[in-house]
């Protein structure tokens, strides 16, 4: 009837006057729904161009009037044009917003959801559809909501039908991006029907199987849902998914879930039992060499998160992990922005570990880190910097990073980027590498192996030193700080405190080597490297930071207090030096005042 072409709006939609339908013959009423359902479905899937004018002003009404119609076959029709009309790419899934909330405005929410109480199966599927299509839109997924539609969706999931299962865990897909529909998702039981969903359905079913682990994802990203995850069986479910199946929207999703699942340590037991899960972190491992880009991505960013916990970082090294990593990191140099992240952030993470972090530097993840760290990209070049200042802890790697011209990188990063973070671990990054401890390695390098790169080292400790200065400098005000050394009242500091302060610092967690390091620099001969050992000591030791009670423990155990009140009255010091040690001493009296409370 309507070929693929631009539609004329006022032909015949226009001369159908529906206000006048109880004035036409009941078979030609029949013919006229069956007609018009047939018409606008074609329309909806051709989406020809230029229908927006009429889909608002008629269209729209003409569907919702066909979805009360007595005829099934019709009112399915005009659920599946509702479920059609609204998404303008199938393929990123954009909902049009003035088509869907055209919907909600004419009463469509709750005729559909009406539709979808009905007990036919193939109109709980099409309704279920268009309110998961709809949905897509947050003004209508509040409708959704306050309409009692995630009780009906929940009870469609748990449907032995497979296709009214699969509509109906896309809609709840769909529903818990929203924060405000979460915890209602996970009240109503919606958690237990969906990990139910997963060991419902053979492998072969991909939808249903893709919109129950991306439920289950979203949910698990919000901390009280991610415990009823984990209680109604989701990380089994999940890794399941993980390890048996081989369709990469599910395992995208199977690994997103369990990204999210362990993204919460601080708070639960949730990474723990993910690493705990028979074969969870084999397969994730063996996810990061899918050809499938966010398969990979998903897996990079679970890996990372989970290696947050000792255990965990052990255990994913045991099974391949930091080979896997390294590999993928020197495979996604040309990659999206998001992958090159997670990529680096799982180094990150492993690198934590003595050897880890030497296993790192002796398979090749010094040069791709050192790529990813020049990206302009701030998150990517972050994420680089953070795995590069764990590597140079370690001598070896120091070296390795400064023969493969990581000192211009770093240099760059320090005194350039926008990020305040990337800028302080770069600067520690540089410390750690010119601290002196190198230098027996990189003589011995020197002498010994014929294939070392020639490197001035020297030359790359002025140029380190000039900027981890300039660094430490950038947070320095004069009148602030002359203010404070002539001041003995505490709020001379704590104005200091406040202004220098990197919050994101909070949640960098030092181990007892790395503390005992700074102690050690606040001893080295170079003012500019006391200053830059006290300046991280006080972002680590701050008040209510997340790790901060820890650090100040560690510094107790390593006597610190008189180290640091020697570099507070060093007469060679800098001012910022002196009022950086003596803010770390206020901060330890802090915390030894709150232990013994």
């Amino acid at each position: 009837m309507f070929p693929v072409v631009d539609v004329k709006e006022h032909e015949f939609f226009n001369q159908c006057n529906w206000s006048h339908k109880d004035k036409i013959p009941g078979d030609t009423m029949t013919w006229l729904e069956w007609i018009l359902s047939q018409s606008l479905l074609r329309i909806a899937e051709s989406n020809p161009q230029g229908m927006d004018g009429f889909w608002l002003q008629k269209g729209t009404t003409l569907l919702l009037r066909l979805l009360k119609s007595l005829q099934e076959d019709v009112q399915e029709r005009a659920a599946t044009s509702l479920a059609t009309f609204v998404v303008m790419d199938d393929e990123s899934a954009n909902v049009d917003p003035a088509r869907s909330e055209a919907v909600m405005q004419n009463g469509g929410i709750r005729m559909l959801l009406d539709l979808a109480r009905c007990s036919r199966e193939s109109a709980q599927s099409e309704a279920a559809k268009a309110i998961a299509n709809l949905s897509v839109n947050t003004k209508v997924a509040k409708a959704v909501a306050d309409e009692g539609g995630i009780t009906i969706l929940i009870n469609l999931a748990k449907s032995m039908n497979r296709l009214v299962a699969e509509e109906a865990a896309g809609g709840l897909w769909n529903l818990s991006v929203g924060e405000d529909h979460k915890a209602a998702i996970a009240v109503s039981g919606g958690i237990k029907a969906l990990v139910d969903l997963i060991f419902r359905w053979p492998a072969g079913t991909d939808g249903v199987l893709e919109r129950a682990a991306g439920a289950l994802a979203n949910l698990a990203a919000d901390d009280k849902c991610s415990l009823e995850v984990a209680k109604a069986g989701g990380v089994h479910a999940l890794v399941t998914l993980a390890r048996s199946c081989k369709l990469d929207g599910v395992l995208e999703q199977a690994a997103r879930g369990l990204a999210n699942l362990a993204a919460h340590g601080d708070n639960n037991d949730n990474n723990a039992a993910v690493g705990q899960e028979a074969g969870a972190l084999e397969a994730l491992v063996q996810l990061t060499s899918s050809q499938n880009e966010g398969v990979r991505q998903e897996a990079a960013g679970a890996l990372w998160n989970l290696s947050f916990d000792d255990r965990n970082r052990e255990a994913i090294a045991a099974v391949g992990g930091v080979e896997a990593l390294v590999a993928l990191v020197q495979q996604c140099l040309n990659a999206s922005e998001g992958l090159q992240e997670r990529a680096a952030g799982a180094l990150w993470g492993l690198s934590v570990s003595e050897a880890n972090s030497i296993a790192i530097g002796q398979g090749g993840g010094v040069a791709p880190l050192l790529t990813l760290a020049r990206s302009e990209v701030e998150d990517v070049h972050e994420t680089a910097a953070g795995a590069l200042w764990n590597l140079a802890f370690y001598s070896g790697n120091a070296l390795r990073i400064v023969e493969e011209g990581g000192v211009p990188v770093l240099v760059k990063i320090c005194s350039s980027s926008r990020s305040k973070m990337a800028r302080f671990m770069s600067a520690l990054a540089l410390a750690y590498m010119f601290d002196g401890r190198m230098d027996e390695v990189a003589l011995v390098g020197a002498s010994s192996d014929s294939s070392s790169k020639s490197v001035n080292v020297e030359g790359a400790r002025r140029i380190a030193f000039k900027h981890i200065e300039t660094f430490v400098l950038t947070f320095s005000d004069p009148q602030m700080f002359s203010m404070a050394a002539a001041s003995s009242a505490p709020a001379a500091l704590s104005h200091v405190a406040e202004a220098v302060f990197i919050h994101e610092a909070g949640h960098l967690r030092c181990s007892r080597s790395e503390i005992g390091r700074f102690v050690s620099m606040l001893r080295n001969p170079s003012p500019i490297l006391r200053a830059c050992a006290a300046f991280a000591l006080l972002q680590f030791t701050i008040p209510g930071g997340r790790h901060a009670v820890h650090h100040a423990g560690l510094l107790q155990e390593a006597g610190a207090g008189r180290v640091l009140r020697a570099a507070a009255a060093a007469t060679t010091a800098s001012i910022e030096a002196k009022i950086f040690a003596r803010i770390v001493l206020r901060n330890l009296e802090h915390h030894q005042l709150g232990m013994s409370t």
